[in-house]
């Protein structure tokens, strides 16, 4: 398959056109391969040192992440970035990067593998950036305490080693759950407005205690990482049915 088609059929399936005024990310192909022909693919959720070295070792002709290397305007390729960069140039690697497209598409992204891991019915996008999804909301099977619900998200995540965080603010039992991977912590109030009795997201910020606190709604963190992997994987599976051959580069953070 031609670099230029496999980006094509990413760009069409994600919607990244529908972001591009919305994402910081610099969403598509950021990196293109000198003889545009890929046979294997590596996907990954960071574009970084040791994931794209560990593509090359696979014989990837492109890797496929969900945080890239450009994310707004770029003056200089010095340092830290020159280094992330040039591992892709030397070994005719290209990078496609899926970002917030990645995290709401309501089949294929994060927030609807976290979705899938927990059974949620009744499913509907969740929290918006220019209008556009980036997260998703059901139900549960039936209503569940707050414990078993991060414990079933303990259990399946990779998480590195780190325990899902609980702040347990709301009902004692939940069954509306709202999800936002990664840095989700700013939905807490869409999701309280939203009816949802918990949000699960990847991390936390300083505020969210308090305002779990006020609005009567239980957070769940498991790690921006280890809520992260679900996109990528999707899309590795696509590019399997497109007859390519792939390689999931595992790289927990922990965090």
């Amino acid at each position: 398959m031609r670099l230029s088609e496999l980006a094509t059929r990413y760009d069409e399936t994600l919607r990244t056109a529908d972001y591009a005024d919305v994402d910081a990310s610099a969403n598509g192909l950021q990196i293109e391969a000198d003889d545009g022909a890929v046979e294997t693919v590596a996907f990954a959720v960071d574009a970084a040192v040791e994931t794209v070295e560990r593509a090359v070792e696979a014989g990837a002709d492109a890797m496929v992440v969900h945080h890239g290397l450009f994310w707004g305007g770029v003056e200089r390729l010095t340092d830290q970035q020159y280094r992330r960069v040039a591992p892709f140039v030397e070994n005719d690697v290209a990078l496609y990067v899926a970002h917030l497209p990645l995290d709401g598409h309501q089949e294929l992204g994060n927030a609807a593998g976290v979705a899938d891991l927990l059974g949620l019915t009744d499913r509907e996008p969740f929290g918006t950036m220019g209008g556009e999804p980036i997260g998703t909301r059901g139900r549960l099977p039936e209503a569940t305490s707050l414990d078993a619900l991060a414990s079933a998200l303990a259990s399946d995540l990779d998480t590195g080693g780190s325990s899902v965080r609980v702040i347990d603010e709301g009902p004692e039992h939940v069954e509306d759950v709202a999800v936002v991977t990664g840095s989700g912590a700013d939905f807490l109030e869409p999701a309280a407005d939203a009816g949802a009795d918990v949000l699960v997201t990847g991390e936390g910020k300083g505020k969210l205690y308090h305002e779990a606190r006020e609005v009567g709604v239980n957070a769940v963190l498991g790690g921006h990482y280890a809520t992260e992997t679900f996109g990528v994987q999707s899309l590795q599976s696509l590019a399997e049915d497109w007859g390519l051959d792939t390689a999931f580069i595992d790289c927990p953070t922990g965090l």
